[in-house]
């Protein structure tokens, strides 16, 4: 039963993401500005809402090269999340998977590694057959796992993704000549912005290493990320590089500055150099023109709710998380909040239960939804506690 209700509160949150990616994609951008951007496409978004505040043919579908690997890890730490798979789990190196080359943790034929030391290949070390090898144990083959991919990104709002394969390599490189393997700017943004939602995966793209496997053994390895920014840009927590001949120089990236989560992304930059300009361009930008106000706070209070057969009659509920939104520097946003809670709710009450919901809305559209959860305990009432309560009220209605 609780697998049950996890998974439906899954496909809700699900639903619920895709609404509201939708919904921004359909409002209008800011009018874009003319900046230097080396890149043949690229994007800068705001991550909370999705809003985009800079294109440059964002749409265009082009090789992504390693990018890809944002797509790899999402369904992975999908299948992480609903319980098909612990991260201690052993995972067993096939023949394909050992035979993909460019970067990897030089993975052997019946090798076993943890999916949890897999997963710092795949975020960290971008190792290609550690992609290969996940995407093998979550869906039998290769081609089952891209397909899993292709269908999850079109549920979240990426329309221009047709992935071939889990590591990015060109596919007639890896056997797979003649299909389609390419994504745009945008898509990779989307994608990347739900990403950051599941279990791991700002530790996993946020680490700069060093990371080891096979430690105390003659194998033993490190993983170190070519993420640049990690390392020299403020408030960088993400995401992944990418490079191939066909593809060119691609990033995404991701920072975080006083509350204002911004995404970035880069495909098709003549150099290494040019790519990690680009990104600091975009997020220079970002943040110079834009902050995050708090219209929201975590755990802010949100009334009361009526409890039968507690020890206590009500419980406090507070919001369950913090709601912002970004406005230009120097402004401020009017909103409505629209509360619904439960008229009344049986004992026992867990901290953190489900009360009801707050609706956010700016210029009368909703853009976003909270869950509002009970701020405490409130267990069942004994019968002795029950008939005390019940004479209290009496007695305070009466000499009322």
């Amino acid at each position: 039963m609780r697998a049950l209700m996890r998974r439906s509160a899954n496909a809700l949150l699900a639903v619920l993401f895709c609404a509201a990616a939708v919904t921004f994609a359909a409002q209008p951008s800011t009018a874009n500005p003319d900046l230097p951007v080396s890149a043949r496409s690229a994007i800068l978004i705001e991550a909370h809402s999705g809003r985009v505040l800079f294109e440059k043919n964002a749409h265009e579908p082009l090789p992504p090269a390693s990018v890809t690997k944002v797509f790899t890890l999402a369904v992975a730490l999908e299948a992480l999340r609903d319980g098909r798979v612990a991260l201690d789990d052993l995972v067993t190196v096939s023949r394909r998977a050992a035979s993909m080359g460019g970067t990897q943790v030089y993975l052997e034929v019946g090798e076993q590694m943890s999916f949890r030391d897999l997963l710092y290949g795949i975020a960290v070390e971008s190792a290609n057959d550690a992609a290969v090898a996940v995407a093998e144990h979550l869906a039998g083959t290769e081609e089952a796992f891209a397909r899993r991919m292709n269908e999850r990104a079109r549920q979240l709002g990426a329309q221009n993704t047709q992935l071939a394969n889990a590591s990015g390599l060109p596919p007639e490189d890896v056997g797979m000549a003649g299909m389609p393997h390419v994504t745009s700017a945008y898509d990779v943004a989307v994608v990347s912005r739900y990403a950051y939602t599941l279990p791991m995966f700002e530790e996993l793209v946020s680490t700069y290493g060093p990371y080891r496997v096979r430690v105390g053994t003659r194998a033993e390895r490190e993983f170190w990320n070519r993420n640049r920014l990690l390392r020299s840009y403020e408030g960088a927590n993400g995401i992944k590089t990418g490079f191939t001949q066909e593809a060119g120089y691609c990033l995404a990236a991701s920072a975080v500055r006083d509350g204002l989560h911004l995404l970035a992304v880069v495909l098709g930059a003549p150099s290494r150099d040019s790519r990690d300009e680009d990104i600091r361009t975009l997020l220079n930008w970002g943040f110079s023109q834009y902050q995050a106000q708090e219209v929201v706070e975590d755990s802010e209070p949100f009334g009361r709710v009526r409890v039968a057969k507690g020890l206590e009659d009500n419980v406090g509920v507070v919001a369950s998380r913090a709601v912002r939104v970004v406005v230009p520097r120097g402004t401020k946003a009017q909103v409505e909040r629209e509360v619904r809670l439960e008229e009344r709710v049986l004992a026992p009450v867990s901290r953190g239960q489900a009360m009801g919901e707050l609706i956010v809305l700016q210029d009368g559209q909703e853009i976003d939804r909270v869950e509002l959860v009970a701020a405490a305990d409130i267990p069942r009432g004994t019968a002795w506690s029950l008939l005390v309560s019940t004479a209290r009220r009496l007695l305070g209605s009466f000499f009322w």
